[in-house]
């Protein structure tokens, strides 16, 4: 199989879960237009680049490599800790930009620091954020399926929702900070743990190459962590902006 193949194959694969999402949100006529799913698309994919570089720099840190402690450091703070702190600072710039170019609608000027969040503003970041995890799921996967084409079907049913759970979580905490920071913390931390409890099973290495008991509840806990943001979406959305 040819290069150019191999690469349209990976792109197209990886993309499953985004062509998925995006017909649900479009059949369910959820108020998310083409360019804003695009862009948290894009804003989710931009996230590795900051999180690869974090992930470089502590390992310069003088930090033990063997032993149960170094494996949790290195599952739960230098890989899932900074993968979502990265995806929430690229929301950030997202919701940034966004509210600049956006419309003002009757409500938003009475939103302020000592107001409440509207219910359907925290969806609908939670729902932006969903995308840009799996933004992110696509392009990790498609570095892995690089390097090792076979494991990427199994990294779009499996990495892709763990993304795009963690990243709703996100979504919520990055529209969350300015009125309720302690909220906004404790969902920044809960993707932080799904991610890394996650991770944590599926280090576990399978015997004989069959897939082990830690990494089916693996895939369990990213799946149910996904249909819960699901939920959350669906029963969130109403009809104002």
């Amino acid at each position: 199989m040819s290069g150019s193949w191999v690469l349209f194959l990976l792109i197209f694969i990886s993309s499953i879960p985004i062509i998925v999402v995006f017909l649900w949100f479009r059949l369910a006529k959820y108020q998310l237009s083409v360019i804003r799913f695009l862009f948290a698309l894009l804003a989710g994919a931009t996230a590795v680049f900051p999180a690869r570089f974090l992930q470089e720099m502590l390992l310069r840190l003088p930090f033990p490599t063997e032993g149960r402690l170094a494996l949790l450091y290195e599952i739960f703070f230098r890989i899932a800790f900074t993968e979502e702190l990265s995806r929430l600072l690229l929301l950030f710039v997202f919701f940034l930009i966004s509210a600049r170019i956006a419309p003002k609608t009757p409500d938003s000027s009475q939103t302020g620091a000592d107001q409440p969040l509207p219910y359907n503003a925290l969806k609908k970041g939670t729902a932006i954020g969903l995308v840009a995890g799996l933004g992110f799921a696509l392009i990790e996967s498609a570095i892995y399926g690089a390097a090792d084409f076979s494991i990427l079907p199994l990294r779009a049913v499996t990495s892709a929702p763990l993304h795009a759970a963690c990243g709703s979580r996100v979504g919520g905490s990055a529209v969350l900070f300015r009125t309720n920071p302690i909220q906004a913390i404790y969902r920044l931390l809960a993707a932080t743990a799904i991610h890394g409890v996650y991770n944590l099973f599926m280090v576990a290495r399978p015997v004989d190459h069959y897939i082990s008991l830690p990494q089916i509840l693996a895939v369990l806990i990213a799946l149910s962590a996904l249909i819960t943001s699901i939920v959350t979406i669906r029963d969130g959305w109403g009809d104002s902006a």
